[in-house]
């Protein structure tokens, strides 16, 4: 890719993911290399399944897993999540230097900021060292400002009808 932009996709809405692995979808179809890094994400999701079969255009790789969700983590759970960030997170300093792929998906990053996992000035670095030639994707809810000054596309998903208010729950190859 000769130019590439930082995009992010943020809001309470549903869709941030999707869209960014939809897009991943369209470049891998396009022989671009993908990884996209899923932050604080433990549970099954389809998505693991269907990338193995893009012939290694699509990798997802998984940082601060954890078999609970991150508010239901104690204290000391929680410290012990972020000291194994700091160390994965080096995965994607070592992608960006590298320049390993041709789209690079930060996935929830906004939900490690907002746990306390990262800082923004350690995501604005990473935004900052990206080759010229890298599209990036950062998603999740409430990005901060400063993300959103650095970026070039900042899409907000709106929530306006949800049926997980009536009850429905997550459903195997739609929401996982």
């Amino acid at each position: 890719m000769e130019k590439g932009y930082v995009q992010i996709y943020t809001g309470d809405g549903k869709g941030k993911t999707t869209a960014a692995l939809g897009l991943g979808l369209r470049a891998a179809g396009s022989g671009l290399k993908v990884i996209m890094f899923q932050f604080l994400k433990g549970m099954h999701s389809s998505e693991l399944d269907s990338a193995p079969m893009l012939k290694g255009r699509f990798e997802i790789i998984r940082l601060a897993e954890s078999a609970k969700f991150f508010g239901a983590l104690d204290k000391a759970e929680k410290a012990e999540l972020k000291e194994k960030l700091k160390g994965e997170l080096g995965r994607v300093r070592e992608v960006l230097e590298n320049r390993s792929c041709d789209l690079l998906i930060l996935d929830e990053i906004m939900a490690a900021i907002h746990g306390g996992l990262l800082t923004v000035e350690e995501v604005g670095a990473l935004v900052d060292s990206r080759p010229a030639s890298m599209e990036l994707v950062l998603t999740g809810r409430k990005a901060p400002q400063e993300l959103i000054e650095r970026a070039d596309l900042v899409t907000e998903m709106n929530c306006i009808k949800h049926y997980m208010d009536w009850g429905v729950g997550a459903r195997r190859g739609i929401e996982k």
